[in-house]
């Protein structure tokens, strides 16, 4: 890791190459007044995303408890939800001996947010799309990484070797503003040096705080977070947001607080002033990555994105896996937990016999499926989501601007999205034919507004929307766009808001109930990525095994 404090840019701080001093670069893209004229008749495609509507169906559990029961079966250890930490519960019980397991998946495919799609140029992701390189603290996932052959060995000093293929090629990141594209996602060329100055100030910040530890020895930010420090220092940033934290340090430059919403808007699908202080830092100072051919700011990526990950945990354990099945009640019993499902396909009932239950769902599906259990549990409301949008466009070229070339992460200053990832770019081959993966978050409105404008909005508006953003940068990239698949994530993701992730209803949230029904999701750490829910999946495994 480079901790000069001159280098920053959004992974690695790593200074930016200068594009001219006389560019002033003290405008964004506006796409908000934008219409179009353009014919998009010619693209194929439409809506897509998880079955929303089979989840809605939690809403009205008195109506699906009166369906025929179609099919009754037991098992020891049953697991709702196919996303990673459910997935990761799966290979993990495995790993502990307990081979009499069931999961129960909703949808037509596991993988929870890190979905993917796949045609004829490329697979491609429609959720999370990227691992960064794990601490050598993270035995567990270490040793994942290795099963899958990610990692694929070491060096003399004991540092992992990771498999170059998966390694993020370069160029990785560019941010185009002011009709330039600039290598690296921090506003650099033209800043004033006031604004540089107070940037690279914010960044010997988070040095500090990379380094620091708590009067319990442990670091004061870490992943799994759960093994951050306890000490009161730290943790009081959790009560105040980002935002008021930026203004009590005097970090006004409009450069580095667009720079760090945008970083909230990718990383929480939040706002500073929604975001929790500690979060906002957590991002940049947990990572500590180490290995033999890669720095700490290196990132593992595949065309299907974390689909790739999602696949090797399934791959891990050879229990069975049943899809379309709707998990919407629990229920103790004289030997264990009786579960019903609601299968999909047929309309009608599952009920499961089970020693032991793992609800692997977010937290807004388990307070419906155990509002009859556990009635205290469906009045948490902690838990913000924000809505997402994903689109996946196929293209037979892509122009281009001025300045730096395609990138693996394309951001444009200002927009409404965070940018776009070239899906196909850690393919070898060189050709016109791209997929390009568009992410939006939806942070203008309160999240039930913004959820239920999202699933309100045509295939075309959002279309539209879409093509009038990537216009800006890409004059005349409408015509090379053959295909474009849109996914609205109604809940994209948990939002770690003030006071929650070290506030007591995460805490509760995670509380077993009489041992023999146990939780495990991203959402009990407060931070959605794919380290958290992999180390969720593992504390509720551990937690059943030891009840055995």
């Amino acid at each position: 890791m480079d901790n000069n404090s001159d280098a920053v840019n959004r992974r690695t701080f790593l200074a930016q190459a200068g594009v001219g001093a006389a560019l002033l670069l003290t405008a964004g893209v506006n796409v908000s007044g934008c219409t179009s004229a353009r014919s998009i008749s010619h693209i194929q495609g439409g809506m897509t995303g998880a079955n929303h509507q089979a989840g809605h169906r939690l809403r009205a559990v008195n109506e699906l408890a009166k369906l025929p029961v179609s099919d009754r079966l037991t098992t020891d250890v049953l697991i709702a939800g196919g996303g990673v930490a459910g997935l990761s519960a799966r290979r993990w019980l495995e790993r502990l001996g307990v081979v009499d397991t069931l999961l129960l998946e909703m949808d037509g495919q596991t993988g929870g947010n890190a979905a993917y799609g796949r045609n004829s140029v490329s697979a491609y992701p429609y959720g999370a799309h990227y691992l960064p390189i794990p601490d050598l603290r993270n035995q567990e996932l270490l040793d994942f990484l290795s099963e899958s052959k990610i990692i694929t060995g070491s060096d003399a000093q004991g540092l992992p070797l990771y498999n170059d293929y998966f390694l993020c090629h370069d160029p990785e990141e560019r941010l185009f503003i002011n009709g330039f594209w600039q290598e690296g996602l921090v506003p650099e060329a033209g800043v004033p040096s006031s604004d540089k100055d107070e940037i690279n100030r914010f960044f010997r910040v988070i040095d500090q705080f990379k380094t620091a530890r708590g009067a319990d020895g442990l670091d004061a930010f870490t992943i799994p977070l759960d093994r951050s420090s306890s000490d009161e220092t730290f943790r009081r940033l959790d009560r105040v947001s980002f935002a008021g934290y930026l203004d009590k340090e005097g970090f006004t430059s409009p450069y580095l607080r667009w720079y760090l919403a945008y970083c909230c808007r990718d990383d929480y699908g939040a706002t500073p002033e929604t975001t929790s202080a500690w979060a906002g830092i957590h991002y940049f100072a947990s990572r500590k990555g180490q290995a033999a051919n890669a720095n700490a700011s290196s990132v593992l990526t595949w065309p299907q994105g974390n689909g790739f990950l999602t696949d090797q945990l399934r791959a891990g354990a050879t229990s069975p896996i049943r899809q379309h099945l709707l998990v919407y009640d629990v229920q103790l019993n004289d030997t264990g937990v009786t579960v019903m499902a609601f299968d999909v396909t047929t309309s009608r009932n599952v009920v499961i016999d089970a020693n032991k239950v793992i609800l692997a769902t977010p937290q807004f599906i388990t307070k419906h499926i155990v509002q009859k259990l556990a009635p205290e549990r469906s009045s948490f409301n902690g838990f913000r989501y924000a809505p997402w949008i994903v689109a996946n466009l196929t293209l037979n070229g892509l122009p281009q601007g001025r300045g730096m070339s395609l990138c693996w992460d394309n951001v444009l200053y200002g927009a409404s999205s965070v940018g776009y990832i070239t899906a196909n770019h850690q393919d070898l081959r060189d050709g016109p034919h791209k997929v390009i993966t568009y992410y939006k978050p939806l942070t203008d409105t309160e999240p039930d507004v913004a959820r239920r404008q999202a699933y309100s909005t045509t295939y075309e508006q959002w279309l539209t929307q879409i093509l009038d953003e990537l216009e800006m940068a890409h004059p005349g990239v409408t015509p090379y766009v053959s295909q474009a698949d849109i996914w609205v994530w109604g809940h994209g993701m948990v939002a770690p808001s003030p006071g929650f992730v070290w506030g007591p209803e995460r805490r509760q949230a995670a509380q077993p109930i009489a041992n023999s029904v146990f939780f495990a999701h991203s959402d009990l750490s407060g931070v959605s990525i794919f380290e958290e829910a992999f180390y969720q999946g593992i504390r509720a495994a551990r937690e059943v095994a030891e009840t055995v």
